[in-house]
């Protein structure tokens, strides 16, 4: 435990330390809620509607070991969403191509097997490349890219990305409930 907490406050060091190295003077970091993307229907979403709120960005997918923790995720968004939080599902069949369907059937899935609430937006590409996303461009900004489906993005309410966690991390975890709870405590 004590291991896992020194890693993931090391990796909290080297965003941070890498953010403030990019935001020295001729360089500069966009916030994550300056980008447009679209809605899993198709709608154009502004990402800017989350600024002010502390957002979960989490790479999902509907056939893939960790797929349970949708069930997680939907409990985590309905607790503290009324304390300025939410939770961002982007699917990616990036990994093992566990996210296939169509954004009709991804909604579907979402909706009848864990009844998700929180916002989801169109199949990205999360690793780097011609075809990555301008989300995961900025999120990988961090250092960090997904390495595999439900790797997660604490991003904080201007919009600065706060920690990276692993798949492995459960919405359930210590780890990653700190530093939500952390970055809602923020100014």
């Amino acid at each position: 435990m004590l291991k896992a907490h020194v890693a993931a406050s090391l990796i909290v060091f080297a965003i941070t330390a890498a953010l403030a190295a990019a935001g020295a003077p001729g360089g500069s970091v966009p916030s994550f809620y300056d980008l447009k993307t679209s809605y899993l229907d198709g709608k154009p979403a502004d990402l800017s509607v989350f600024r002010g709120k502390v957002t979960l960005v989490v790479n999902v997918a509907s056939k893939c070991g960790f797929t349970p923790q949708y069930e997680g995720l939907e409990k985590l968004h309905a607790e503290l969403s009324g304390k300025g939080f939410a939770v961002l599902g982007f699917p990616s069949n990036d990994f093992g191509q566990q996210e296939p369907g169509t954004p009709q059937e991804i909604a579907q899935f979402c909706k009848l097997t864990y009844g998700v609430t929180f916002p989801m937006f169109s199949k990205v590409v999360t690793k780097a490349g011609a075809d990555q996303s301008p989300v995961y461009k900025l999120l990988g900004s961090s250092g960090h890219l997904p390495g595999w489906n439900f790797s997660k993005y604490v991003i904080g309410k201007d919009g600065r990305i706060l920690a990276f966690f692993p798949s492995e991390v459960t919405p359930e975890s210590a780890e990653l409930r700190g530093a939500i709870m952390k970055a809602l405590a923020a100014n």
